[in-house]
């Protein structure tokens, strides 16, 4: 059992950043009709939903796009940034998807920031409370450290409806302001389609380790 759910751990995820890859791939390469940046179809977007407040900075790295709601900024890698492909429209309407979120006060937006010190903080530790319950012998300990590591699955629960609303609110806006034709949508899902896995496989794999972690220390504690 041990060993399936630790192949599992492994093949879920390599699964999800695969079909990720693939599709984006595809579609770095395949130009959008209209020919607009993705630093474009951001600031249509936000302009159009009164968040001209808004700034959209180029960053490095693949992949690397986020909004971030502390400094109220739009962060796009340079790929997307520059480029005119269906996958840069589709990653720059996702990321301005959270700057809406944030403007109308979505609610698991709000808690997911609100309780991203305390996780940050319980799963730094996790591990090591683990290690001190396995020298001390102490079963209550090692029991405080998984619950410590069970707060990394809940945050991304959390997570998982942002991300997904986030592409929701994409494409609509996408639509609103006539950004690409009817046979590029196609395109714009399966990029967001394809980046929604990999937030669902790191449910999966964090919910798998937990419960990785429980069959080990009761199988340990049963043959005592």
């Amino acid at each position: 059992m041990d060993l399936l759910i630790f192949l599992l751990m492994i093949t879920i995820p390599a699964i999800a950043e695969l079909l990720l890859t693939i599709n984006y791939n595809k579609y770095k390469n395949i130009e959008n009709d209209n020919n607009i940046s993705g630093f474009e179809v951001a600031r249509k977007i936000l302009d159009k939903n009164d968040l001209k407040d808004i700034y959209i900075i180029e960053i490095n790295g693949n992949l690397t796009d986020h909004y971030d709601p502390k400094r109220k900024v739009v962060r796009l890698s340079k790929n997307i940034f520059h480029g005119t492909s269906i996958a840069s429209l589709a990653v720059a309407a996702h990321e301005c998807g959270h700057a809406i979120q944030d403007k109308e006060g979505y609610q698991y937006m709000k808690i997911r920031s609100l309780i991203f010190p305390v996780v940050h903080f319980a799963t730094t530790f996790s591990y090591l409370v683990i290690l001190i319950g396995i020298l001390m012998e102490s079963f209550e300990m090692i029991i405080l450290g998984i619950g410590l590591i069970g707060t990394g699955l809940i945050f991304q629960l959390v997570t998982l409806p942002v991300e997904i609303d986030a592409s929701k609110r994409a494409k609509k806006e996408i639509d609103k302001l006539n950004l690409t034709k009817k046979e590029e949508q196609e395109g714009i899902s399966k990029m967001l389609n394809a980046a929604a896995s990999t937030y669902i496989a790191g449910v999966l794999t964090s919910a798998l380790e937990l419960l990785r972690l429980i069959l080990i220390f009761v199988n340990n504690d049963n043959r005592r």
